[in-house]
């Protein structure tokens, strides 16, 4: 009889243990996607700058050292990994915002159809970003705290299951709505 309940004892708690182990590494998986999705918008992202650049940079030739930080920081998000690209995706965002406001003081590129259309493209690319960052950030939230609530902690770190960081970019562009006083209409601002 004994022996029947260490045997019943054993399968259990190596059931359970094959159960959290399967969990984590579900878990794991989900979180390592939603990145891919994340680095999916922000190539989107660094390929879109060069167009804008060179838009700005046909209609603003005098700005070259901002122009210059925008490529040399899209250079830097391009080349870095999860950790250090958090840094590299904040100088990047800088960058650019310097980069449109450069645009904003311009009168001639504002009305540029192809300019106007790349800052609608980066303005949609962001969305798509804070969308796929959010995705990500609860898949983290979700791995995090399955690792560090009982029972799965008692093995999660003997098994190799690491936490996860989270992902926190800044947009480039964060539209605002137009808002009108007296029927005049007041500008949109997309920075």
């Amino acid at each position: 009889m004994v022996i029947r309940l260490v045997c019943v004892g054993i399968a259990v708690l190596v059931g359970w243990l094959i159960l959290t182990w399967n969990l984590l590494v579900r878990l794991r998986q989900h979180v390592r996607e939603s990145w891919s999705g994340v680095e999916t918008e922000l190539r989107r992202r660094h390929d879109l700058i060069p167009n804008l650049v060179a838009v700005v940079e046909a209609a603003a030739a005098h700005e070259r050292r901002v122009l210059g930080a925008v490529t040399a920081a899209r250079a830097r998000a391009i080349s870095q990994r999860p950790d250090p690209q958090a840094a590299a995706e904040r100088d990047l965002v800088a960058a650019t915002r310097a980069l449109l406001a450069i645009a904003e003081a311009n009168p001639q590129l504002q009305a540029d159809r192809g300019f106007a259309d790349l800052q609608a493209q980066l303005a949609e690319t962001e969305d798509r970003i804070q969308a796929a960052r959010r995705l990500f950030n609860a898949n983290v939230r979700e791995f995090n705290t399955r690792l560090q609530t009982y029972p799965a902690k008692l093995v999660a770190a003997p098994l190799g299951f690491r936490p996860a960081r989270y992902c926190e970019f800044e947009a480039v562009i964060r539209k605002v709505v137009s808002v009108s006083f007296a029927g005049e209409p007041v500008r949109e601002s997309v920075i």
